[in-house]
């Protein structure tokens, strides 16, 4: 329990997401949850809007884990890679991953995650889309090529993880990190407040 907020705001939680980073963060945190995963496909439509994408496909994971029960505050959440307006999705291949790490080398791009609650005995929900820009240092070939044969961006947007040894490869960021690793904190617990107003007014 996170003994900075009312009890009452935290209980029902269910994670929509097999993500390890996710998890780890919301127990950092102090929140206790379930683990409910639905598959939910992840194909960018043409011409998407990159954060309305994700805020969009973070609520569709939140419902699609909901199917399984009626209540309680489903968690869904969403990352993708942006640059020069092409979304970065996870990589298919390691020949795919080192294409996107050539791309982003020596430059900003934007990573964006939407999040969503949604409670399936009443159908509300709220969602946001939290935005960090991340700069990549200048690397070779040599090192991004060892980076992507050590397999930590198989499953990852953008093929990287800034938690990893992903971190050698960032040289800059302005936003929250919390959402480079694929969950912004401060937007989570704004929409946690949001979606629980009368529970934050309760006591501990």
């Amino acid at each position: 329990m996170n003994p900075l907020l009312p009890a009452a705001i935290q209980s029902d939680l269910v994670l929509a997401s097999g993500s390890p980073r996710r998890a780890e963060i919301l127990r950092m945190l102090g929140f206790e949850f379930e683990v409910i995963v639905a598959a939910v496909a992840e194909d960018v439509p043409a011409g998407a809007n990159p954060p309305l994408h994700a805020r969009d496909l973070a609520l569709c994971k939140a419902r699609a884990a909901a199917q399984s029960r009626s209540r309680g505050w489903f968690i869904g959440a969403d990352t993708i890679v942006v640059v020069d307006g092409d979304i970065l999705n996870k990589p298919g291949s390691p020949a795919e991953a080192l294409a996107m790490h050539r791309r982003l080398r020596d430059r900003w791009h934007r990573v964006y995650t939407g999040v969503a609650l949604y409670a399936p005995e009443s159908g509300r929900h709220v969602e946001a889309t939290e935005c960090t820009e991340v700069h990549f240092r200048n690397w070779d070939d040599g090192i991004l090529e060892r980076y992507v044969a050590t397999g930590e961006g198989d499953d990852k947007a953008g093929a990287y993880a800034i938690q990893g040894y992903g971190a050698m490869l960032v040289h800059e960021i302005r936003g929250c990190y919390f959402n480079v690793m694929g969950f912004p904190v401060t937007c989570f617990l704004e929409l946690l407040r949001a979606a629980r107003p009368e529970a934050g007014r309760d006591a501990h």
